[in-house]
């Protein structure tokens, strides 16, 4: 990696590490270059920062937005979604933005106009206070906002298909958990992976159950790894942190995480119902968490108990609050 966040992971791909106002500070995106012209994989947050790194990339390729023929999105996330209406805005002629089909629902959802309210609703049904509540619905709020302006159109992709982006094609493999209609890419002559937020390095890809979400999205997600492991991968190139050079290994790190942390969370229980927000406090940090950080912790558990009611160790009800306890 250059001191410029810009690395060239091949002859025609190059990673661009996009800054984030997070904790977790920088998304990978990409570029593929082909004959015709260069394919965008990913975009980052529109913010003044992340436009510098592109301008800087861009300017290290000696290419402009109307070399970019085409926008492809990995899932619908704010940090890999952002930047694709400002980048049809930056070019002579808006090139097309490709979302995941699966991903359509979801991202209506999430960046409709009565979003806010409806998750504003759901972390109190988690057990979280109100005035914790509110400050994390503000930060909601000025992550939407840091996605406009949005894609004056997008074009669906779909799984089991293949897309040519450079002069490369890929086999388009439906990937859930992370995100309900994730894609990921598979170059297999290269055995080259374009793996999205669904498996990554040092970290583990948030798994959560939001509002309006799929059901199941641990048991999605481990069934997912369990099938791609068998995928042949010389490199995997992520969403966030490092290169994945052992697919296999890594996979088989997140499972047994996933494992222990199913684990965790049974372990949290005290003999009555608890929330998500009173399990959360005993599987997370949160007393370190931002606002930002504690809707991730809520969603995270939640899939986990979700997953374990789905085994029969945990039941729960509906009161004022969502209440769990053990079988």
């Amino acid at each position: 990696m250059t001191d410029n966040g810009i690395k060239h992971i091949t002859d025609d791909i190059v990673q661009v590490r996009i800054p984030l106002p997070y904790a977790l500070n920088h998304v990978n995106c990409y570029l593929i270059r082909g004959s015709d012209g260069w394919t965008m994989v990913d975009s980052g947050l529109n913010t003044p920062p992340a436009q510098s790194q592109w301008k800087t990339a861009l300017n290290e390729l000696n290419i402009t937005p109307d070399d970019i023929t085409q926008i492809v999105l990995t899932h619908m996330h704010p940090d890999h979604f952002g930047m694709a209406g400002y980048w049809q805005a930056q070019a002579d002629t808006p090139m097309p933005v490709y979302l995941p089909e699966g991903e359509k629902r979801q991202a209506d959802m999430f960046y409709g106009m009565d979003e806010v309210d409806e998750y504003h609703n759901w972390l109190l049904m988690c057990g979280m206070q109100a005035d914790i509540v509110a400050d994390v619905s503000r930060g909601f709020k000025a992550t939407q906002n840091l996605t406009k302006p949005f894609p004056l159109k997008q074009d669906y992709i779909q799984p089991d298909k293949t897309i040519r982006m450079g002069d490369r094609e890929f086999e388009m493999i439906h990937a859930p958990g992370h995100s309900d209609g994730q894609i990921i890419f598979y170059d297999a002559d290269d055995k080259l992976l374009l793996c999205g937020d669904h498996v990554l390095m040092k970290i583990t890809p948030n798994i959560g159950l939001w509002p309006q979400t799929d059901g199941n999205p641990l048991g999605n997600f481990i069934d997912s790894l369990t099938a791609l492991k068998t995928l042949e991968v010389r490199q995997a190139l992520p969403g966030h942190r490092w290169l994945i050079d052992d697919w296999q290994g890594r996979i088989e790190e997140l499972i047994a995480h996933h494992e222990h942390r199913l684990d965790i969370t049974l372990s949290a229980f005290d003999d009555k119902h608890e929330t998500v927000y009173e399990i959360a406090t005993h599987v997370f940090p949160i007393d370190r968490f931002t606002p930002h950080e504690w809707r991730f912790a809520m969603a995270e558990t939640l899939a986990h108990l979700d997953l374990l009611e789905r085994q029969g160790k945990v039941t729960h009800v509906t009161e004022d609050v969502w209440r769990y306890r053990l079988c």
